[in-house]
């Protein structure tokens, strides 16, 4: 396919190079904002795109047309930076995490990893509050330099090793998608059974694509809003659930399972929590550089926060019921065997009738705030690939993005509980990892944002070699490999952290202790010897 999209746009990079180019050296900057980057002269303007008689530059005005972004991973000039409002930062992530995925990661606790209930809500807590801490952080590069997050990468990992990055942020977009859009269709099915697994998919894979595709305004637009019917939801979740009487106070386990049991479910929360990081930056790139890093960094963790704990905090409260007594008619555990997640939650509104499967397609299709910055942000990632894949249109990316997820989702519908266990714990190990590279090169060797020169994004001779950063990840990756915990491998450190038999996680520690640490020792070594 590739290859076909390369011949059809076929002299798009020679418009681009053609193209009319922005200055902004002259524009006025606060102080601390002018040492680090104190020219935009390899900003590319948005009338660029449509520049030429490409193939390339004639899709992008026909796109123009219906105000399609048309930008894709460019950097962006400082005069396109319009969006000043923190709350579009805030809402972003609050849309995207009050949805019924972020529910069923609570449920977890009990029906994966036999948690009781204030082990649960304390593991809850702390890992959530670890985890968005990198997404917080990495939000604050977008408004300072107007690069997407899988190029910002370009600074710590190469040109050539971020490529390696970018597949694996491509695999976690898709697969990301691919589980919500399971979770919405299992809801879709708790309202009517007659609605099969692929046709609720497809309804949510549709609807999150036609968002999608418009771009960047259209998706923060939407996630503005989208988020109040389903905080509504949830709150009537909430009260029917405890007027009913049904919450079962599980008890806290003890010993060396219990230690186990906690650190396991404590991945699968990090990599929810954390699963934004790769593509943080994505959504604050059109923010100016006035912003300040502070408001940036407290309206992300707010948003990200506040939904993670509520919803989660609430899956975890809803599961305990399904322990009602032995040999008795129990409806939450009736409904989460046929539908999983949307029959538990059917299961809480059954008293409501109507409403209650109202409230249900309203959850259903609160996954589509959850699936958009996956969806929009592996079209941008797809880019970073090669040249060939840049003079693909970012729009064009998404619509095959979703395809693939349709072909993951649709036979992965019968196996949910596995995919989401396993799915979390992989995003948990590899971005742990990539935080610790991204982070050590930051505070240790660029010393804060002034050790970055903006321009340099696209510049591969300007660019560290990657050799640290790779041989970083690959010990990494040994972290991981010793101290993870799955159905099918449990590492000799993993087996100390719990249960012998099951072990304990603790993958993710462990591939960021190895990763800063490594890249710290090799990095002064790689710039000693290639100077970059």
């Amino acid at each position: 396919m590739l290859p076909k999209f390369a011949k059809a746009f076929r002299g798009a990079e020679d418009d681009l190079e053609k193209a009319p180019r922005v200055n902004n050296a002259g524009a006025s900057e606060s102080s601390s904002n002018a040492q680090y980057d104190s020219s935009s002269d390899n900003a590319v303007p948005g009338e660029s795109f449509e520049y030429g008689n490409s193939t390339y530059a004639k899709i992008q005005r026909f796109a123009g047309k219906f105000h399609i972004e048309q930008r894709g991973v460019e950097r962006v000039p400082e005069s396109e930076r319009t969006d000043t409002s923190y709350l579009n930062i805030g809402s972003m992530w609050l849309a995207a995490n009050m949805v019924s995925s972020s529910f069923a990661i609570g449920v977890l606790g009990k029906s994966t990893f036999d948690l009781g209930f204030l082990d649960a809500i304390l593991v809850c807590l702390f890992f959530n509050l670890l985890g968005v801490m990198t997404v917080c952080f990495f939000s604050c590069f977008g408004p300072a330099f107007g690069l997407r997050q899988m190029v910002l990468s370009r600074f710590w990992f190469g040109w050539w090793a971020v490529r390696a990055i970018a597949v694996l942020n491509v695999i976690a977009c898709v697969g990301w998608s691919a589980a919500n859009a399971i979770v919405g269709a299992q809801l879709l099915n708790a309202v009517n059974g007659d609605v099969p697994g692929y046709a609720g998919i497809l309804i949510i894979s549709f609807c999150t694509l036609f968002i999608t595709f418009a771009g960047y305004k259209i998706v923060h637009a939407y996630e503005y809003w989208s988020w109040i019917p389903t905080c509504i939801v949830f709150w009537i979740v909430l009260g029917t659930f405890a007027h009913s009487g049904d919450f079962v106070n599980i008890p806290m386990g003890v010993g060396m399972s219990e230690l186990g049991s906690c650190l396991s479910f404590g991945s699968t929360v990090y990599g929810f929590a954390t699963g934004w990081t790769s593509y943080a930056a994505d959504y604050t790139v059109y923010q100016p550089k006035t912003q300040s890093r502070r408001l940036v960094f407290f309206s992300a963790w707010l948003g990200l926060i506040v939904p993670l704990i509520f919803t989660q905090f609430l899956g975890i409260a809803v599961m305990s019921a399904t322990s009602i007594g032995d040999g008795v008619h129990n409806k939450y555990a009736e409904g989460y065997a046929a539908s999983q997640n949307g029959g538990l939650i059917a299961a809480v509104l059954e008293p409501l009738g109507g409403f209650g499967k109202f409230c249900l397609v309203i959850l259903a299709l609160s996954i589509i705030a959850n699936n958009c910055p996956n969806i929009y942000s592996v079209s941008l990632t797809l880019q970073v690939l090669g040249e060939r894949t840049q003079r693909v249109p970012r729009f064009i990316w998404t619509f095959c993005a979703t395809c693939v997820s349709l072909a993951i989702a649709i036979p992965g519908y019968s196996h949910f509980e596995t995919i989401l266990e396993n799915f979390m714990n992989l995003i948990a190990y590899w971005l742990a990892i990539y935080s610790g590279i991204a982070i050590s090169d930051h505070f240790v060797f660029r010393r804060g944002f002034a050790g970055y020169c903006a321009d340099d994004y696209d510049k591969p001779h300007k660019l560290p070699m990657g050799i640290a950063a790779s041989v970083a990840f690959c010990f990494g990756v040994a972290g991981v490999v010793v101290g993870m915990s799955q159905t099918w491998w449990t590492g000799p450190i993993a087996r100390h952290a719990g249960d012998p038999a099951v072990g304990g996680d603790v993958g993710f520690e462990l591939g960021f202790a190895f990763a800063s640490a490594t890249y710290c020792i090799l990095r002064p070594i790689e710039k000693r010897y290639i100077g970059r």
